[in-house]
């Protein structure tokens, strides 16, 4: 799979127009179609915004591999970050424990929430990027979003 491929299935999976993804590298429609159509590259840094975008490294994106080794480097740094999430969320309980002990928030614990309301949003964008990726990559439809069925299995 080449690069113009690949930004193509990234930009796909990510549930992004080529409008879209164009705001977030501040470029135009236009160089993106270029981009994926093969008829250019992005320059340095842009790549490297698309790297940091995707989290995927710029070996992956510039050397020819399967779409499925994408997938997995893909899939791999994002479970790795979600790893890194949860040892976090240890952290977090702790300093909430200690925070809450006197039952009262003063100003400096009032700064520490602020700091922890910060990370805990920034978890949570981790786990739905895991998930979205983990459902985009497999086909599979999230549980909560599949068509209920006119009957119950119990009453057959």
């Amino acid at each position: 799979m080449i690069f113009s491929d690949k930004l193509r299935l990234l930009r796909s999976q990510a549930g992004l127009s080529q409008e879209g993804l164009a705001d977030k590298l501040h470029v135009s429609r236009q160089s993106v179609s270029k981009w994926e159509s093969g008829i250019s590259f992005p320059e340095i840094e842009k790549l490297i915004a698309i790297s940091e975008l995707f989290d995927v490294s710029i070996d992956a994106l510039l050397k020819e591999t399967t779409a499925d080794a994408l997938t997995t480097e893909n899939m791999d740094r994002l479970v790795l970050r979600f790893l890194g999430s949860s040892q976090a969320m240890h952290s977090i309980s702790q300093q909430l424990v200690t925070i809450m002990q006197d039952g009262k928030i003063d100003a400096q614990e009032a700064l520490q929430m602020e700091q922890i309301m910060c990370a805990l949003d920034h978890i949570i964008k981790d786990i739905a990027t895991l998930k979205q990726t983990f459902y985009a990559n497999r086909n599979v439809i999230p549980a909560d979003q599949q068509p209920s069925l006119p009957f119950s299995i119990e009453n057959l």
